[in-house]
């Protein structure tokens, strides 16, 4: 598999250095979590929960919220009001009494925003790619995965139990070769549209076109596509043609480009049905909470009524790399709203993003072996919401921080 998702040292048998100076047994049960800790800082893989305020002077192109839209009034108020109405939440799973008259709404507009027969909505994007990648395989069947996959694809590739194929970034000949191997066995191909590491995206004619030359069906998740690309940000999915397609399922979350929370699964009717039966994730699960399925609502219709957001946020994406790369710095060229900026070495992006903030720009850290490439960056996410000067800012921000090298 790959490494994105595998970035905690091994920890072994090794049950801590104080282990046997507790005089209370009860201690040593979780004694080695301090030989975890040790080998986490050795290694520079600490994580730190810093907790935001509600109002901040810090200028955020860590966040995805690529539309601008989380603090949007029409959206905050339609999140209030769904919790005045119908409770702040769920109060349990979608099955029992988790779904309410906003949360069929919300999945038929998605649907039809989107060009699909139907959608589902999941507490989290997490849990949409878990359940379609669970319920839509099996033992006897393979799961064909791009190696730059986002951490919830490769975790629902390890839960479905089917076997799994990694195959190189990007590659449909690759695709269609590990296909061909496996004739007559139920295949699923699966693939982000967007990477969120670098922002580049899937070849998604091209891995249709391989899956229908060998019966495999095509699970996009589009999360980082969603509100960004497409028509009016219907999505890489549906700009790629492929929108209710009967061999293509898509996946995305409410929380990016809608500014709310959740996730979703769109496709054929008959799958989604099936999702409703078979899915883990939902039927165990407790309902998205009204308030987060209100916001996401008002979202959805606020970008059908404002669909030039999309386009918006590609520009400032595309201004973002242009100023950087003019300053002589290395930055992926962005297909949707990520603009990654390369840095020397992981020492180097951890002190360049630090040195962001001190300054009042938050950026996304990405090092090895968090990345499948081993490649240390900086991730800055556009907001169709920036300003001018905010763009300007950002950019004098990062290339006055840049470390040696960087350049």
């Amino acid at each position: 598999m790959p490494s994105y998702a595998e970035d905690l040292p091994e920890t072994g048998p090794d049950t801590g250095g104080n282990a046997g100076q507790d005089t209370d047994p009860r201690l040593a049960a979780f004694a080695w979590t301090e030989t975890a800790a040790r080998r986490r800082a050795a290694a520079g893989l600490v994580r730190t929960l810093r907790p935001r305020a509600a109002e901040s002077d810090l200028l955020d192109l860590a966040g995805n919220d690529y539309l601008g839209l989380t603090r949007r009034p029409e959206i905050t108020e339609a999140a209030a009001a769904a919790a005045l109405r119908w409770g702040a939440g769920a109060t349990g799973s979608r099955l029992v009494t988790g779904s309410t008259r906003l949360h069929a709404r919300l999945e038929r507009e998605l649907a039809e925003f989107c060009g699909f027969e139907a959608a589902l909505v999941f507490s989290s994007g997490y849990a949409a790619n878990l359940a379609a990648l669970t319920a839509l395989s099996d033992r006897d069947g393979i799961v064909v995965s791009d190696a730059g996959n986002h951490a919830s694809i490769v975790d629902g590739c390890r839960l479905a139990r089917a076997e799994t194929a990694i195959v190189p970034h990007a590659d449909p000949a690759a695709v269609a070769k590990t296909l061909a191997a496996h004739p007559g066995r139920r295949a699923l191909v699966v693939s982000d549209s967007v990477f969120s590491v670098d922002g580049d995206q899937a070849p998604l004619g091209a891995l249709a076109a391989a899956c229908r030359a060998h019966g495999a069906a095509l699970v996009v998740d589009d999360a980082h596509g969603f509100g960004v690309l497409g028509d009016g940000g219907r999505g890489a999915v549906h700009a790629a043609g492929l929108a209710g397609a009967p061999d293509v399922v898509a996946t995305l979350t409410l929380s990016k480009s809608l500014g709310s929370q959740g996730g979703a699964v769109l496709g054929p009717a008959r799958v989604i049905e099936h999702l409703v039966n078979a899915a883990r994730t939902f039927i165990f699960d407790t309902g998205l909470a009204p308030a987060a399925a209100g916001g996401a609502l008002a979202a959805l219709r606020l970008i059908a009524a404002e669909p030039g957001l999309a386009g918006r946020a590609r520009t400032v994406a595309s201004t973002l790399h242009r100023r950087l790369t003019e300053a002589g710095l290395t930055a992926v060229r962005p297909d949707a709203a990520v603009v990654s900026v390369r840095a020397p070495g992981p020492a180097e992006a951890l002190r360049w993003a630090a040195d962001c903030r001190e300054l009042g720009l938050g950026v996304g850290c990405f090092r090895p072996p968090s990345v499948p490439d081993g490649i240390s960056r900086l991730r800055l996410t556009a907001r169709a919401d920036l300003t001018g000067a905010e763009i300007e800012r950002a950019v004098a921000t990062i290339v006055r921080t840049a470390p040696e090298g960087a350049r």
